[in-house]
């Protein structure tokens, strides 16, 4: 029904249209939805939800900086989570403005209306036709292809006025979340989607010790002498500088987001049985079961596929008698794919900020229908109550292991997402994601190319495939790194690239398939994300050296240009680089399924740097000081920054110690070389990996 009709035919709209200026369409549907629709009864109930304008986000980086850099003169001084929700909360009189529009229409009173605590939008129960009054539309149930009912129109209007204060109106053109669900078929592989990848080697070889050590391994401890293809937590330790743990400060628990994926306590306590002789065996992390994740499993299940092991391995064995908290996320219908959602992180957002679940961001208020897994979750082994809003606390680290092509998620999702991220970094939290396994390209068979890049998009080759959540500016990207089995812990590393099909062949255990051929730390460039300031100069200084890449076209996505692989380019020049740090990701010693066997990934070295970071915290406690928070901008070099209020000259370059400089190495696929690493910030293995001792009074000197 027409806004006009509504007019000729509707008394009450006598009233709104003196009390607003001339209605305009707020959003339309630009493709028809298919399956079946009717109207909407009347009478029946609709929970109108609608997202308020929020206030200041385009001033979060600029405060982030503020927290962040170590040239700002509010460095450390975080903000309270009510604090971040004050600060982007609509303004006073977007509120106002909106609820006398609501009110103005005598249709509801100002009791109906709930402004709730996260300030972001106001919720009113009221029967459809009121609600097709208000906004000057017809609301039709749509029945979907799985069989569930959702409410929703094509086009709505808003006056002229209101629509400048309003981001959001659902259900509108964005449906409701189901009403009625058919029972769902089977679907027996596991969850597919971006958020259910490890970033880790799929095959599982025995560690061999067929290789002699290498030259000059003699001098070294019996632990330490070959660590080149047997990695252990002593060889860590002995190549980063990490101390043996002190402290078990609850404020300072190490956090992991697990998802499908279980760890079995028994693979665990034979790692630090065998490992990590300083730590009790039977040490179990606190697992906390968001919206139905449960774990741990028994040795043999189809869930322990290594990556909650190798995880937990490498956190406790750094880390101990320092706590581990898991964040088992999502029941199993939704975890294992069966529901065939392909959201990332989101019901885990919720479960830590409960202002999350229905803040409005780029168009999309709350989680996504058919994106995002919806509870109550009536399947069998589902989830049967509401989603978990703010029910959890987040630790002051966490690391992700998991990440998929950043293409396979629609934009305005992960900036949502992103910019979730960025108020955690204002609270003072950590956030490291593994940056991918594969060069430059995603995991095999994603987005239809068997190598898992972008391909036929441009005329010179496939186009990169740029991993997320490694794209958000305010994570922290952690790349691989390895020792080859001719070097000690005294020789530089290198960047992870390893041939897993040969080195199966030579062990004579596991898979020796192609996309194995090709196993390298992922890096490049977002294709979603612009370059962010404190990483400018450096990408910059980067993109000017003579390296074999110089030689591929390149494509720049601007607001005028956004079209990917457009000019024949194979990557976009003007995305934000990844990633931002490494650690060692090759030739891991531990246990699945009660058998000991080699890891490799960037699954290995995102828990590494966040272990190092949840010990530099730590030591800040000890002397009175809070955590380090997002490090990002106190790890790239930035010559001057501007601010909110002010500009000041700040540190030209942190101590080029305080991360070891990784210039070897590259991470081809898609028919090219990919990048090469080289002195200072590459896209292969960031600024390099750590030092710890360095690092720790770089950080413990700062506010």
């Amino acid at each position: 029904m027409l806004w006009q009709q509504v007019l000729a035919n509707t008394a009450l709209l006598t009233v709104a249209l003196s009390l607003s200026t001339s209605p305009v369409v707020h959003e339309k549907r630009s493709v028809s939805l298919p399956g079946k629709r009717r109207r909407v009864h009347s009478d029946a109930i609709i929970p109108v939800r609608i997202g308020l304008r929020q206030n200041n986000l385009h001033t979060g980086y600029d405060r982030l900086m503020e927290v962040s850099h170590p040239g700002s003169m509010t460095y450390g001084k975080h903000l309270s989570k009510e604090e971040v929700h004050s600060l982007f909360a609509p303004a006073d009189e977007t509120i106002k403005i909106v609820k006398n529009w609501l009110l103005g229409f005598n249709l509801i009173q100002k009791r109906d209306i709930i402004h709730y605590e996260n300030k972001g939008w106001l919720a009113v129960d009221m029967p459809a036709k009121h609600a097709e009054t208000l906004f000057g539309t017809e609301y039709y149930e749509h029945e979907t292809n799985k069989g569930e009912l959702r409410i929703g129109c094509d086009q709505y209007h808003l006056p002229r006025h209101i629509s400048s204060h309003v981001d959001f109106v659902k259900p509108g053109v964005k449906l409701s979340a189901p009403l009625k669900k058919r029972e769902i078929e089977k679907r027996g592989s596991p969850r597919s989607s971006p958020g259910g990848i490890p970033h880790l080697s799929n095959t599982n070889p025995p560690h061999y010790r067929g290789l002699e050590p290498p030259f000059g391994a003699g001098g070294l401890p019996l632990a330490l002498q070959n660590c080149g293809v047997n990695i252990t937590p002593t060889c860590i330790k002995a190549l980063y500088g990490i101390p043996t743990a002190r402290y078990h400060q609850p404020e300072n628990s190490m956090g992991l987001f697990e998802t499908y994926d279980a760890f079995s306590q028994e693979d665990v306590s034979l790692f630090l049985g065998k490992f990590a002789g300083n730590v009790p065996s039977h040490t179990a992390p606190q697992v906390i079961s968001v919206d139905g994740g449960k774990a741990p499993v028994k040795p043999g299940n189809h869930r322990n596929g290594r990556e909650s092991d190798i995880d937990l391995d490498l956190a406790i064995s750094l880390i101990y008698p320092q706590s581990v908290m898991v964040y088992q996320v999502d029941d199993l219908p939704i975890a294992s794919g069966k529901e065939q959602t392909i959201g990332f992180i989101n019901t885990f957002l919720d479960s830590i900020d409960g202002s999350y679940c229905d803040y409005t961001a780029f168009g999309i208020t709350g989680d996504s229908p058919g994106v995002d897994g919806s509870y109550p979750d009536t399947h069998q082994g589902g989830f049967n109550s509401s989603r978990e809003c703010g029910t959890y606390e987040l630790t002051r680290v966490l690391s992700i292991s998991y990440g998929g092509p950043e293409i396979d998620l629609p934009k305005p999702y992960v900036e949502r997402q992103c910019n979730e991220i960025m108020k955690l970094g204002l609270q003072g939290h950590t956030i490291l994601s593994s940056s991918g396994d594969f060069g430059v390209a995603a995991f095999p068979g994603a987005d239809s190319d068997k190598k898992g890049c972008l391909g036929g998009v441009s005329s010179s080759g496939p186009v990169y495939n740029p991993d997320y959540p490694s794209g958000c500016p305010y994570i922290t990207s952690v790349g691989a790194t390895r020792l080859y089995p001719n070097q000690t812990i005294k020789d530089p590393e290198s960047a992870m690239q390893v041939d897993i099909a040969a080195w199966n062949r030579v062990t004579g255990d596991g898979p020796t398939g192609s996309p194995l051929r090709l196993f390298a730390t992922g890096g490049g460039f977002s294709n979603y994300f612009p370059r962010p300031d404190y990483q400018a100069q450096d990408v910059a200084n980067y993109l000017t050296k003579d390296l074999p890449f110089q030689s591929l076209p390149y494509y720049e996505i601007t607001a005028d240009t956004p079209r990917i692989g457009q000019n024949g380019g194979v990557y976009n020049r003007f995305g934000r680089g990844y990633p931002d740090v490494s650690a060692n990701g090759a030739f891991l010693l531990a246990f699945l399924n009660l058998t000991e066997r080699s890891f490799f990934g960037t699954s290995l070295a995102s828990p590494i740097f966040g272990s190092v970071i949840t010990l530099i915290n730590e030591e800040r406690s000890v002397i009175g000081k809070g955590p380090v928070g997002f490090i990002n901008p106190a790890l790239y070099k930035s010559k001057k920054f501007p601010w909110n209020t002010f500009e000041m000259v700040v540190l030209t370059r942190i101590d080029p110690s305080v991360l070891n400089d990784i210039t070897n190495g590259s991470n081809p696929n898609c028919g090219s070389q990919g990048f090469q690493a080289s002195k200072g910030w590459d896209p292969v293995t960031g600024l390099g990996t750590p030092n710890y001792p360095e690092m720790l009074t770089y950080f413990s000197n700062l506010p």
